[in-house]
């Protein structure tokens, strides 16, 4: 068991970095492949100027996402990727102000996100762990 613990904390933090980055980064390749769809969605959500925010919001969810695996200035990647999912939590996914047959869909999404966030909690909170390019990386304080 005590050899099990030791390979999870030398490489759990690596593979919970590739877990929750990966999300980021497959989302802002699909915003990327599907730029003007995305934006008119984020347009009729009601955001201005939607083509500027959509290419901040791929800049942060495919270069903070790598940045994340990679376990370089993660605190800070951490801290940006939690702001952009509480934003984004909040505006696309309403499930109190939604049709009936969609709040089971529209509340998992919100649940999902939170535990997202809680991620990027943690990662601000502990740093990326071992085996990273992060100057934090051995930092637990």
């Amino acid at each position: 068991m005590n050899a099990l613990c030791s390979a999870i904390k030398r490489y759990g933090p690596l593979a919970a970095r590739i877990l929750i980055a990966q999300l980021f980064v497959i989302a802002g390749f699909g915003k990327f492949a599907a730029f003007a769809k995305t934006a008119a969605f984020m347009a009729n959500a009601g955001l201005p100027m939607p083509e500027a925010l959509l290419v901040l919001t791929i800049a942060l969810e495919l270069g903070g996402g790598i940045l994340l695996i990679l376990g370089w200035q993660a605190r800070w990647i951490a801290a940006a990727l939690f702001g952009f999912t509480l934003l984004a939590t909040y505006i696309f996914h309403p499930f109190w102000a939604v049709e009936p047959q969609m709040v089971r869909g529209e509340m998992n999404n919100f649940m999902r996100n939170l535990a997202i966030m809680g991620a990027m909690l943690y990662i601000m909170a502990y740093g990326p762990g071992p085996l990273s390019l992060g100057k934090d990386s051995g930092d637990n304080g």
